[in-house]
């Protein structure tokens, strides 16, 4: 084994019975000095997250932060104080941020209806980008984000993390790898949780400023389908609204119209139909994602209990009949990594980007895959809207989206 590749003990590492270990002879509990630095634009919950995800994974050090709220710089700087004692710079503005010489990449954390925005700045820099999910609120947003990652000098990683969560990782690769289940025919996703969570200006409560439930929610789900699927969407049906949550929610004068529930029917161009489920009103986390094809049937599932203060739990299970071995198995990442946010996959989300960045092939999503999820999206939002299916050909031709999926 060499160097690079020795394990991290991190529960001996943070142990107190082993601090009085001198840096010198530290070995198994030595960790490599960060390679790069990291603007993060955007200090609320996702914000804070990834601070706390960069120290986990070691590989890059937070440089500074920005915020046009102090009260959130002032809570992501007392939270990374608790894990780190490294300097961490504070901008003033969001252009000086962007173009500070001595960071090497820019995250963009900030409210969806700013991402367009804000990232018009930030590609004046030249670095390489991360920019939440959704990419924006709107498809000609998201279009023109297209066009501009096209001709960048470096790159954008949209953060469609879910694709890196254990069971989907799994799921992927008996699916799409082993092709355990033969041709895949039939996909069904679902996910059961709690209502949208408090944020600074409640944004999140408006479709105009989120871009509605299912761009702003679902965009990782639609995601996930569209690469089983391994083909174009063809018409989507959907029907959904607001039935429990801010019913009597107002803000500035305006009411909430943020949906909270919906159910989506995906028929794609090679035959393959899916389906997703959203409940809001749940008082638990559920996610299920279950995938038939002609040889078997996989099962795909995550469930966290708020209650019980119980940690997340994933398995994924493979029914083949007798067409092969049947298996369940649990799955989990390390206890340091899936505590540091969204059960471990933004820890190897940013492992994905700062691979891209050191200029290795990695399977994160793109800019054109991130626009994919919200045409889906914004589909089921105006089917929904309408009563009627949209045929996605029609919707594309629609919003002129046709020269940039083609591209």
């Amino acid at each position: 084994m060499t160097d690079s590749k020795k394990p991290r003990l991190r529960s001996f590492e943070t142990a107190t019975n082993q601090q009085h270990i001198p840096e010198a002879d530290k070995y198994l509990y030595r960790s490599d000095m960060p390679a790069h630095k990291l603007v993060i634009i955007g200090t609320g919950t996702i914000g804070q997250e990834h601070m706390r995800v960069a120290a986990t994974l070691g590989r890059a050090s937070i440089h500074g932060i920005f915020d046009t709220s102090v009260q959130s710089l002032d809570a992501a700087e007392a939270g990374f104080r608790n894990y780190s004692s490294e300097g961490l710079k504070r901008y003033n503005d969001l252009e000086t941020a962007c173009m500070d010489p001595a960071a090497d990449a820019l995250f963009i954390c900030t409210p969806n209806f700013t991402h367009f925005d804000v990232l018009q700045v930030a590609l004046k820099s030249g670095k390489p980008i991360f920019l939440e999910k959704p990419m924006a609120t709107s498809l000609n947003d998201a279009a023109r984000i297209v066009e501009q990652a096209n001709s960048y000098s470096s790159f954008i990683q949209i953060g469609l993390q879910y694709r890196f969560k254990t069971q989907y990782v799994e799921a992927f690769h008996e699916a799409l790898s082993r092709r355990s289940l033969g041709v895949i025919k039939t996909i069904s996703m679902s996910e059961y949780r709690p209502p949208f969570l408090d944020k600074v200006g409640q944004w999140n409560k408006f479709n105009e400023y989120s871009g509605g439930t299912l761009v702003e929610k679902c965009c990782h789900y639609f995601d996930l389908i569209n690469l089983l699927a391994e083909s174009m969407p063809q018409r989507v049906y959907a029907s959904g609204g607001q039935a429990v949550n801010f019913l009597d929610f107002e803000k500035h004068g305006k009411k909430s119209d943020i949906d909270d529930h919906g159910f989506v029917t995906i028929d794609y161009c090679n035959g393959v139909r899916a389906t997703f489920t959203l409940n809001m009103f749940c008082p638990d986390f559920y996610e299920e994602l279950v995938i038939c094809g002609v040889q078997g049937r996989l099962l795909a599932c995550e469930k966290v209990d708020l209650q019980q203060q119980k940690s997340s739990e994933a398995s994924v299970s493979v029914h083949l009949g007798e067409e092969g071995a049947s298996r369940t198995t649990k799955l989990c990442y390390p206890a340091a990594i899936e505590q540091s946010g969204h059960h471990g996959a933004t820890y190897y989300e940013h492992n994905a980007f700062l691979d891209a960045l050191e200029g290795k092939v990695v399977d994160s999503a793109t800019p054109l895959q991130g626009l994919w999820a919200m045409i889906v999206a914004s589909a089921a939002q105006e089917s929904i809207a309408t009563g009627a299916p949209i045929e996605i050909a029609d919707y594309i031709e629609q919003h002129k989206l046709a020269a940039v999926l083609t591209e």
